[in-house]
């Protein structure tokens, strides 16, 4: 079992000044195993605060992010689940379920996980799609997006990935409590490929030369 915190569109302290202190309370350093962030972390101390949570801090870039450091896309491996981590913003249209397959496909990944559009019908999504599943995390600190004028609600996600089995648990913060949804998806075993065309003539080939016949007791030889 591997317990991956999935967080993202911080924009500390551009747009707010921390994490809610309720979710601070909830991620306690020697539980969780990984991080992976979808970016816009913005700000070192809120990276070296990840690093206090969990050593292994996988971040990629947002578009507010200016760390050259953080690639803009990620691959992990927790077999047999690859994950691909992006921001986002490489989605036309934001949070476009068909263009985030077409990534997935590109990336060759069983899960991908995205952010950049923070409120609205695309915030948190969970969905599964050709035995693939899509996860967007929202923003942790509830900033808000110039796209959108709906109020934000602070969220974040931790998967318990328990081999082809990933269990979502999805955290929100709303109105001061913090509500916890449970999501279950199993990546299902791909079938085998089909044997190859038999090649092999049909036309009768009469031996040459005498037909050895085992006896009792003797293995016949495959060559």
């Amino acid at each position: 079992m591997v317990l991956v915190l999935v967080i993202g569109d911080l924009h500390i302290p551009h747009r707010v000044h921390d994490l809610p202190a309720k979710f601070k309370k909830l991620l306690l350093p020697g539980k969780i195993q990984q991080i992976i962030c979808t970016g816009n972390v913005c700000d070192k101390e809120t990276l070296e605060y990840l690093r206090t949570v969990a050593p292994d801090v996988n971040v990629v870039r947002g578009d507010y992010d200016e760390n050259p450091a953080f690639p803009l896309s990620i691959t992990l491996t927790h077999s047999p689940i690859r994950i691909g981590l992006i921001h986002g913003h490489q989605c036309v249209p934001t949070g476009d379920l068909d263009s985030l397959s077409a990534i997935a496909r590109q990336m060759d990944v069983d899960v991908l996980v995205s952010g950049h559009t923070h409120v609205g019908s695309y915030s948190f999504q969970a969905t599964e799609r050709d035995n693939r599943f899509f996860l967007n995390p929202g923003t942790a600190t509830g900033a808000w997006s110039p796209a959108f004028t709906d109020e934000p609600i602070p969220s974040f996600a931790l998967l318990d990935i328990q081999g082809p089995v990933v269990v979502t648990y999805l955290y929100q913060l709303i109105e001061g409590e913090v509500r916890v949804e449970k999501i279950e998806w199993r990546k299902e075993a791909q079938p085998p490929p089909p044997p190859p065309a038999d090649t092999k003539s049909t036309q009768e080939v009469r031996p040459t030369s005498p037909v050895i016949v085992p006896s009792p007791g003797q293995t016949a030889s495959v060559w």
